[in-house]
Formats: structure tokens, sequence, C-alpha cells
């Protein structure tokens, strides 16, 4: 296409030419210390054109014969730019093949190129992704000294620089904050994901980080907070996200060391949506003796125990069973009612058992209890206390040899 452009603008020229010069009639005339030239005015005009052309090729040579030293050094600099990005390259694949070695002194080599080229002497970031590279092998290679040192001098170079954060910077706080991790110091990995901007520090692997830093260094509100951050941004599955969030909500449970520590913990914790930890929490509180709080964070779950899954509900009647102590008698309408309706679950049914044997309600007790005594589903605690109530009422009842009986059963169960 190119080609019949040219011959076309060929075509035009040749016409144009033809017809302005070849009827043109004038004459030049050149005169110079008595010479005297004539010349037709097409030659003049042809000849005027090729001395500038001339000219213009006479100045472009000595143009480009007085740049060559620069251009020279142009072509070493562009070589060394090459070269260092050729061996930044290198120290990459050398390092996804895990020769880490071998990407360890490629990554040296292209810091040192760098140094020598023009193009790359201020380029920072290029600089900190030799250094990450360089300090990623040291990691793999357990050179801790070694990889500490250059982190540190990464971590230099993004403080020092000015302007917006680049991607390079966030990078390396990230990888210190994981090696950190790896080496188990959680609180210098806190340190670390504390100095992320907040965009970054809101992405999904900063979040993970964190929560696995949390949770080494025993903070599980904050580890619980990050758990939430990253069930929102569906960082795991339903199931995953259900089961990690209740597990961290335990953990911070079971850290309450007093009744008021657990109660503020209980109200931020929001335990009405999950009868697991509210369980967990009732459990807490049974062993900080408060037995009636425990009840009171029961009692929305048992009224509703028809709406629970059924590990739920024996979640729930084993924390009842712990918090039977001192039963008020407003409970007994919702024990026999759940005794009804849940009578073949044998957690409910010992609920319902013990909680009747702690008003002395023997008649009704006994066979609940027999029946949870018998029931080997049930923890083996649960169990033994069942006997040792069936214990209790036959010393009630002066039959010695009963109690006896079952004393013998509740300590026979391993």
């Amino acid at each position: 296409m190119r080609g019949v452009v040219w011959l076309v603008l060929l075509f035009v020229v040749a016409v144009v030419a033809a017809t302005t010069l070849g009827s043109n009639d004038g004459l030049v005339t050149v005169v110079f210390r008595g010479w005297r030239t004539d010349l037709s005015l097409n030659l003049f005009v042809i000849l005027v054109v090729g001395a500038t052309l001339l000219l213009m090729a006479v100045v472009q040579a000595l143009n480009t014969l007085l740049s060559l030293p620069r251009r020279a050094g142009q072509w070493r600099a562009l070589r060394r730019e090459r070269a260092a990005h050729a061996a930044l390259r290198e120290a990459l694949a050398e390092y996804f093949g895990a020769r880490y070695g071998r990407a360890r002194k490629a990554a040296a080599r292209a810091l040192v190129l760098a140094r020598e080229a023009p193009a790359l002497k201020d380029d920072a970031e290029f600089r900190l992704l030799c250094d990450l590279l360089a300090a990623g092998s040291l990691h793999r290679l357990q050179d801790r000294a070694q990889r500490d040192k250059t982190l540190e001098r990464a971590l230099k170079e993004a403080r020092r620089r000015s302007g917006p954060p680049r991607s390079t910077d966030d990078a390396a706080r990230l990888l210190a904050a994981e090696w950190a991790l790896e080496d188990r110091d959680a609180p210098r990995a806190l340190e670390l994901l504390e100095a992320l901007p907040p965009g970054t520090a809101r992405r999904t692997q900063a979040l993970r980080l964190k929560l696995r830093a949390a949770r080494g260094a025993r903070q599980p509100l904050e580890a619980l907070h990050t758990a939430k951050l990253l069930a929102n941004h569906q960082a795991f599955s339903p199931l995953v996200a259900a089961s990690l969030l209740r597990s961290l909500s335990g953990e911070a449970i079971d850290g309450a060391h007093d009744v008021q520590q657990l109660r503020r913990l209980v109200a931020q914790l929001d335990i009405a949506k999950d009868a697991q930890v509210a369980a967990r929490a009732a459990l807490r509180a049974v062993q900080l003796d408060a037995l009636s709080d425990a009840r009171h964070w029961l009692q929305p779950f048992w009224d509703g125990l028809s709406g629970l899954a059924r590990e739920d509900r024996e979640a729930v009647a084993l924390a009842l069973i712990a918090a039977r102590g001192g039963m008020p008698g407003d409970w007994l309408p919702r024990l026999e009612s759940a005794a009804q309706a849940f009578g073949h679950e044998p957690a409910i049914v010992a609920a319902v058992g013990m909680a009747f044997a702690e008003r002395q309600l023997w008649g009704k007790a006994r066979r609940l209890l027999e029946q949870a005594a018998a029931s080997p589903g049930l923890p083996a605690a649960t169990r033994r206390a069942a006997w040792r109530e069936l214990a209790k009422l036959a010393r009630e009842e002066s039959d010695e040899a009963r109690a006896v009986e079952c004393e013998r059963a509740a300590a026979a169960i391993d």
C-alpha cells in the first residue's frame, strides 16, 4: 500500500514539473569579478535544491560524527540497564525454581549493575525489588541474620522514599510480616501490619496475616474482629467462617478473668446469634460463680429449642447442667415443656432431670436421671453426675445399697 502511495506521488510531481517547468523560458545571470554566466531558471532551481540537500547531508554527517561519543555512552548505559533487567529476571526465575542460592547471587548482580546504569541509579523501586528477592532467598536458606539486614535496608528505602506509597513498599512490609510470623514473632508482625496504609491493610492477604498474628499474640478480640472482616470479604466459605468465629469467640470468653469482664465481652460478642457461643459463655460464668448470669444467657435459647440444630441444643443443655445450682422456680415450666418436646435427646433429658433434682423434685427426676445415666452418647462427666444424683436420691430414700451401687456405676465410667 505504501508503494502505491509513493508511485502516485511520483506521478503527481512529474505532472506538476512538466506543467510548470516545461514552458519556463526564464534566465538567471550570475556575475562575479568580470565573469558572467547565464543559466536557465529550471537549471538554477535544480542546482539550488541539490546544494541545499548536499548541505543538509554534510551537516547531518558532522552531527553524527560529533555525537558519536555521546551515543556510545548511551549504548553502554543501555547495555548495563538491559543486563541489570536480565539479572533481575534471572533472579525471579531461579527463586521460583527453588534455586535460592542462585537467586540471591543474581539479585546481588542486578543491584551492582543498577548502580552502574544511569537510568537505574535513582530507581529506588528496582533496588527494592532486588533486595526483596535477595531477602526472600535468604529466608528460604534460613540465613536469618543476612535476611534481616537485607530486609531492613529494603524497609529503610521504602520509608525514605517521598510521595505516595508504591506496591513494592507494601510488598516489603507484607513479606516482613509473613516472615515474622514464620519466626513466631507475632508482636513484630503486628507492628509491621499496623504500619501499612489503610487501603493495603484491608487487603485479604494483609487481613489473613493479621489474623494469624493476633492469634499468635493471644489477642482473641483483635483476631475476632479481623476474622469478621475476612468473612465479609468472603475469604472463607460460610461454614469455615462460622466455625472460625465461634472458635475465636470461645478463646475470648475463656480469657475473661472476672464476671465484669465477661459481661462486657458478652455484650461485644452479641451471643444471641450463636447458641454454642452462649453455652461457652455460660460455662465460663459458672467457673466464675455467676450462675444467674449463665442461666440468663441460656434462657433465650432454651425457650427456642425447636429452632436450634441438634448440636446447639446439646451445647445449651450441657451448659444448663453446669448452671443448675440455685435454679429458680420459674424455670420449671420451661423444663417440663422441653422434656415433653425433646424427650428423645439425652442431653435435654439429663439437663431437665438434674434441674428437677436440684429443686428436690425426686419423683420427676428419677426416670430422667436413669435414662441419662444409661445414655452412651452423653459425655462421661454428665453420666457420672447423673449417677451421683441417683445416689443422692437413694440416700434420701434411705436405700444405702442402691446409693453404693450408683456410686460404683459412676466410678466405673471412664
